[in-house]
């Protein structure tokens, strides 16, 4: 009982001498840095963006009342103003970084599908195209996208059936014909039937044949 006691003592007497010791650190500090501002005859202290940012940090971790205390280059209320700043740059920084990955995103999906779809296109025609929705993209991001997924270049690049007809969709057209055998005056006569459909619009041109 008596030597928790003692150790609750010694504890106690070497926080409150710790306490001491790091005020006067403190006091000292504070003195020493009202000479060096002395010594500069009230001209200004010039400070750069990383010096706002490290006494930003420091200095909000103290908080206002002992910024009072201890800062002099500038006022407790402008260091926490840096420090609010900090915040709000921090967090725009990281919104524009997620909007920049979700272009990015957009461009790789747009640059990808363009060079299937469009298998005689190169990387001047696809630029121009994604310049015409909005995105300035040079040849050779192009090219590091369609390398990146294999696909290879325009002249390499082979064309399936699918992409062929869908290239030249709007100038196919499909052809048939059909007879019918009809009873007439000089006996039975076969009739041929020729029909043409666009197949883009579905319609089958009138045209009387004689």
């Amino acid at each position: 009982m008596m030597e928790g006691a003692a150790l609750r003592f010694m504890l106690m007497a070497f926080a409150g001498w710790w306490s001491d010791q790091r005020q006067a650190a403190v006091a000292y500090l504070v003195e020493e840095n009202r000479i060096l501002r002395a010594q500069l005859r009230g001209r200004r202290v010039r400070l750069t963006d990383e010096d706002r940012c490290r006494l930003a940090r420091a200095g909000q971790r103290l908080g206002r009342r002992l910024l009072r205390q201890v800062a002099t280059i500038v006022t407790p209320d402008t260091i926490l103003r840096w420090h609010r700043q900090l915040i709000a740059h921090k967090r725009m920084y990281a919104k524009g970084r997620r909007r920049r990955s979700g272009v990015l995103a957009e461009i790789r999906w747009l640059v990808v599908r363009m060079a299937e779809e469009n298998p005689t296109w190169g990387y001047t025609r696809i630029r121009g195209a994604l310049k015409n929705v909005g995105h300035e993209v040079g040849r050779s991001t192009i090219a590091r996208i369609l390398k990146a997924q294999g696909i290879r270049p325009a002249p390499e690049r082979p064309t399936s059936w699918q992409a062929f007809l869908r290239a030249h969709w709007g100038a196919i057209a499909g052809a048939d014909f059909f007879t019918t055998e009809v009873w007439t005056w000089r006996g039975l006569v076969t009739y041929y039937t020729v029909f043409v459909i666009d197949l883009a619009s579905r319609r089958v041109p009138r045209r009387r044949l004689d």
